[in-house]
């Protein structure tokens, strides 16, 4: 009712399409982590045989090395994003976005494949860093929630257009088609290289975008720009809610000294707040659904699908994801974070173990394709939306920036162990092992949301940190 009361209060004063704008703007950083992370994919048979790679620790380097880029992106971000502000860095990562797609199509070698991969991956680890950040930092806690699921949207409509682009370059594999004939074949020789090099058409769009974008406020505040934040917290929300804005956050920043130190992270009132988001990000990956979109051809061959039917299912995952990341935008501001993450955590653990009760059964076809989908559903209703915004929400406003590279951080290590492993559990316990192994990760991760992660919904980024750091004059509306 509260939040209710406030949104009616404050609606006249909300200038809500310059709010989407900017919003959209940053989450377009979103779209291109989405479609450069997953495009791969759908060239996978192409590329594979084009460099003859063979053995699993080549498949697995190739698909894992941009998750090498993305550790150095989200180390440069928490470094790098609090002295020279968000704007800055999400426009650099526009930049390294289309030199490193074009790099990677015209790749003549797999060392230089790998070197342009991982510079994409610098990318894309600024990106899903910077971008919830940026939004949390200029939405009203009533849109918070919901903004910052946006991210998320693009992020699925990125990885929906790679999915959709790959598909329709990809020209029809025969079936029984051996390496040799792909090899020789268009896909084989051009095909994979235009998946990878259209990319850098949306990343001159978001560049351009974000030109138009201001700083983030709260950075400004942090430092010294006072009228600019200002200014911007007014085209926001009006000159009252700049005011008692502007005065919130100044009341939070003059608790803190200047300049932030990595080591002031393991002060025990923020090592705590840190651990639970670390685990939040490391249990996103870990659940294991990036399998799915990384290694489709193996999921989907396993249940007897061909190249060409694989590509299709592809597109029929990246679909789900769409829809069901819309469905979070519609509750996440509503019934909360804590209970979206529960059920996702829930209905990712039961799809998982009945998976791997196909697979053990030898099933085949649609059955598998059905399981793979509502689990595409739960993940992005859940993990995959709402752990971007409980991270950009739940860290106090100094340190904000280091801490969340540092789960970012954390986030994509855990994705390269999970990228990097998948080809030897897939051979080592098979598919059914290696699908039962995910839902115990899954029902771990269940208790430890059920016990530990706060509700948030609805609350100003200061008065969150009063809550959970326990600062009594960290500020409140």
């Amino acid at each position: 009712m509260a939040v209710l009361n406030r949104r009616v209060a404050g609606a006249s004063g909300w200038n809500l399409r310059y709010i989407w704008f900017i919003s959209m703007a940053a989450a377009m950083g979103g779209l291109l982590f989405g479609y450069d992370w997953v495009v791969i994919g759908g060239a996978k048979p192409f590329y594979e045989t084009f460099f003859h790679l063979r053995t699993p620790a080549a498949v697995a380097w190739a698909m894992s090395s941009a998750l090498v880029g993305c550790l150095f992106g989200a180390v440069a971000s928490g470094l790098l994003s609090d002295r020279f502000g968000r704007k800055r860095l999400l426009l650099f990562s526009a930049l390294l976005f289309a030199a490193s797609s074009l790099g990677t199509g015209m790749a003549g070698s797999f060392t230089v494949f790998l070197a342009w991969r991982i510079s994409g991956g610098v990318a894309i680890g600024l990106a899903s860093n910077l971008s919830p950040v940026y939004i949390a930092e200029v939405a009203p806690e009533f849109l918070r929630g919901r903004l910052v699921a946006v991210n998320q949207l693009t992020i699925v409509i990125g990885l929906m257009g790679a999915q959709v682009v790959n598909w329709l370059i990809a020209r029809p594999v025969p079936p029984g088609a051996t390496a040799a004939d792909i090899l020789q074949s268009w896909n084989g020789q051009q095909g994979w290289r235009w998946m990878f090099g259209v990319t850098a058409a949306p990343s001159v769009m978001f560049l351009l975008a974000m030109l138009f974008v201001p700083e983030s406020p709260r950075w400004l505040a942090r430092n010294g720009q006072r009228s600019r934040a200002l200014a911007v917290l007014e085209r926001i929300g009006g000159t009252v809610f700049a005011g008692r804005e502007l005065d919130a956050i100044e009341a939070s920043l003059a608790q803190e000294t200047a300049g932030v130190d990595f080591r002031e992270l393991l002060e025990p009132r923020l090592l705590r707040i840190l651990a639970l988001g670390i685990f939040l990000a490391v249990f996103q990956q870990w659940c294991g659904i990036n399998v799915v979109f990384n290694y489709a051809q193996e999921v989907f061959a396993a249940a007897g699908y061909q190249v060409s039917e694989i590509l299709f299912n592809i597109v029929v995952t990246g679909a789900t994801s769409v829809v069901f990341t819309v469905v979070a935008m519609g509750t996440v501001d509503g019934l909360g974070r804590r209970p979206l993450m529960l059920a996702g955590a829930a209905g990712l653990a039961a799809t998982y173990f009945l998976l791997g009760l196909s697979y053990h059964a030898s099933l085949r076809g649609w059955p598998v394709l059905a399981l793979v989908v509502i689990a595409v559903a739960c993940y992005s209703f859940s993990l995959a939306p709402i752990t971007w915004v409980v991270l950009s929400e739940i860290f106090p406003n100094r340190i904000r920036g280091a801490a969340m590279a540092v789960s970012v951080f954390s986030l994509w290590a855990a994705c390269f162990v999970l990228t990097y492993t998948f080809p030897f559990l897939n051979r080592g316990l098979g598919p059914a092992g290696t699908f039962w192994l995910y839902c115990a990760v899954c029902i771990c991760g269940f208790t430890v949301i059920r016990w530990k992660l706060p509700e948030t919904k609805g609350k100003t980024l200061e008065r969150i940190e009063r809550d959970l750091v326990g600062r009594a004059d960290a500020g409140d509306l």
